[in-house]
């Protein structure tokens, strides 16, 4: 089966395209969005209104608490399901979002790794908690591609990164540019993507203002909820950009306006990683967006997937 994509930075108009683009061929749409699968954070994660997820059926929302774990090879899992059952009922699955390493895996298969080695990640556990930022600083002296990928602040996969280059000999990098498939032509399913994009001033711009709409939508109240439900800084759920913040807050460490003020900056870097998996992906056909009104971007989205008139 050949699937269709969008996918771009947070913030690039990737929702409104696709919802459009969606109703116009008949697609349903697979989100690839590792915060949007947590129910209860809807308005951190930019998730689809109900309002946008009545127009068009959407799959890979609200599939589990945050409390609970979800790794690249569930949503594969759960992708192919939903794939497979899109097809099955004659329409088109339209895969959208903006986390690339769930982009790599859907398309060209997933690097398992070693096993947990849990005296390992207890003693790496220890070495943060008496020197912050050691870990980081370990993780790039072996491999810098993976450094600059994962935020410092992110223990969880800089310990994984760290366990595998331990366990395997070999860096995560190294072990994921082979179930990547580099080099080679083969891959999980056909496909056509396209990628959005624009000038990074205005991409900013864009990222700001989303901020502050979210703030004013509820955000904080959004983030209390969760803490009174029992959902702590440590989960990885509470990663996400803007809750991690705002319980930062919640618990004395931050003023508001400082937290705002990191939420938009963290947003920011975590665009411009974005852009380092989607740069690594192959056949993508970007599309400068900025600049272009709305009719003109679904139509220029159209022709990157080659799709017709008659696509339907």
């Amino acid at each position: 089966m050949e699937l269709l994509l969008i996918l771009g930075p947070t913030a690039v108009g990737k929702t409104e395209i696709s919802l459009a683009l969606a109703e116009e061929i008949g697609a349903e749409i697979i989100s690839a969005d590792s915060m949007q699968v947590y129910r209860g954070m809807d308005i951190g994660t930019a998730k689809p209104a109900p309002a946008e997820r009545a127009r068009v059926p959407h799959h890979l929302i609200d599939v589990v608490d945050p409390e609970e774990e979800f790794s690249a090879g569930r949503f594969v899992q759960l992708a192919d399901e939903a794939i497979e059952d899109v097809g099955r009922r004659g329409k088109i699955p339209l895969v959208v979002g903006g986390t690339g390493m769930y982009v790599r895996a859907l398309l060209e298969g997933i690097f398992g790794g070693p096993g947990a080695d849990f005296r390992l990640r207890e003693g790496l556990a220890e070495t943060e908690l008496k020197e912050p930022g050691a870990l980081h600083k370990m993780l790039k002296n072996v491999d810098v591609k993976a450094a600059d990928r994962i935020h410092p602040s992110d223990a969880r996969r800089i310990i994984r990164a760290l366990e595998v280059y331990e366990k395997t000999g070999k860096t995560i990098s190294e072990n994921q540019r082979q179930w990547c498939g580099e080099g080679s032509e083969g891959g999980r399913y056909d496909y056509k993507i396209a990628g959005l994009a624009m000038p990074r001033p205005e991409l900013y711009r864009r990222i700001d203002t989303r901020v502050e709409n979210m703030m004013e939508n509820g955000l904080l109240e959004e983030v209390k909820t969760l803490r009174e439900n029992g959902c702590t800084r440590e989960l990885p759920s509470m990663q996400a950009l803007g809750y991690k913040q705002l319980l930062a807050h919640l618990d004395g460490e931050l003023g508001l306006d400082e937290a705002v003020r990191l939420i938009k900056r963290d947003t920011r870097r975590y665009a411009k990683r974005q852009f380092t998996w989607f740069n690594a992906q192959k056949n993508v056909a970007w599309i400068d967006v900025s600049g272009q009104n709305f009719a003109s971007s679904v139509a220029l989205v159209k022709k990157a997937l080659d799709i017709s008139n008659n696509f339907r």
